[in-house]
């Protein structure tokens, strides 16, 4: 399709309004129109009326139309400054899940060295993200799908980030880490109660994986109360566990916690004032 700019993102709204808010589709737009163009993404802002060429646009864009996140069409998620690859089988990294990177990195500020374990890796991100700002720590990751792990390493190796990934089981015990210590155990793993899946846009609920999302709806802190249960024993005497947690179950999780013997809860809102993570530490004996 040859045409202007500006007429060239029009199409792609168009094929895409009924997905997304208007403001949505525009930067969706932008973002393809640039990849696709190999333009800088603001010339599509600053040279609307400059005719350009995109080679096979109508049939490119039906995957958009059909509702294909577009971080999957491009291959690509932006994470904490840096670019991973993402397909179909991967969690797309979300940009509340940097403001637990973030945490974290606060809680490593006075640790030498610290030993980081994530659990429920995905597509490595956090481990990944905290290896890059904490050169000196040293990064397991966790993930039970063989296709989240293999994106996990392709990530590490082309971000150059020395992480240890290791397929296991967060709801098992975790036994390839048993017997080590860490200072800090993060995870942000499956939240969402089913019955929420009719509400979801169906970007997320046909593409994304369902082992990465949802969990039953009568028990929908297993995740959160296995993985802590565990991490009593991983934990170093002054250890962290931060998690990213659903904004509706923060008060459910804090009680849980306390139950399992964690102390020092505290509860965070993240950047759209949601309740959405959660830091503790084990109740020394």
């Amino acid at each position: 399709m040859k045409g202007r700019r500006a007429e060239i993102i029009n199409y792609l709204c168009g094929r895409m309004q009924h997905l997304y808010p208007q403001q949505e589709c525009r930067h969706i737009a932008r973002m393809v129109a640039s990849a696709w163009s190999g333009d800088d993404e603001s010339r599509f802002l600053i040279e609307p009326n400059e005719e350009i060429e995109i080679t096979d646009l109508e049939r490119r864009t039906d995957a958009l139309a059909a509702g294909c996140p577009v971080q999957y069409i491009l291959g690509r998620a932006e994470f904490c400054g840096e670019e991973f690859i993402v397909r179909e089988g991967v969690l797309i990294p979300r940009p509340e899940t940097e403001e637990l990177v973030m945490w974290a990195i606060e809680k490593a500020e006075d640790i030498q060295n610290p030993h980081i374990l994530d659990v429920c890796t995905g597509s490595g991100c956090i481990a990944i993200a905290l290896k890059k700002r904490i050169p000196t720590a040293s990064l397991t990751a966790i993930e039970l799908s063989d296709e989240a792990l293999a994106i996990a390493r392709e990530n590490s190796e082309q971000l150059q980030a020395e992480v240890e990934f290791l397929k296991d089981d967060a709801l098992r015990g975790m036994p390839s880490v048993g017997g080590r210590k860490f200072d800090i155990v993060v995870s942000n793993p499956p939240y969402i109660p089913q019955t929420e899946i009719a509400a979801m846009r169906i970007n997320v609920t046909q593409y994304e994986p369902h082992m990465a999302l949802f969990v039953a709806d009568d028990d929908p802190l297993i995740f959160y109360r296995e993985i802590a249960r565990t991490s009593r024993a991983l934990l170093s005497p002054r250890g962290w566990l931060l998690f990213e947690i659903h904004e509706t179950l923060a008060e459910q999780t804090i009680a849980m916690l306390a139950t399992e013997g964690y102390t020092n809860i505290e509860l965070r809102k993240d950047f759209r004032d949601k309740p959405r993570m959660i830091c503790c530490q084990p109740q020394r004996e």
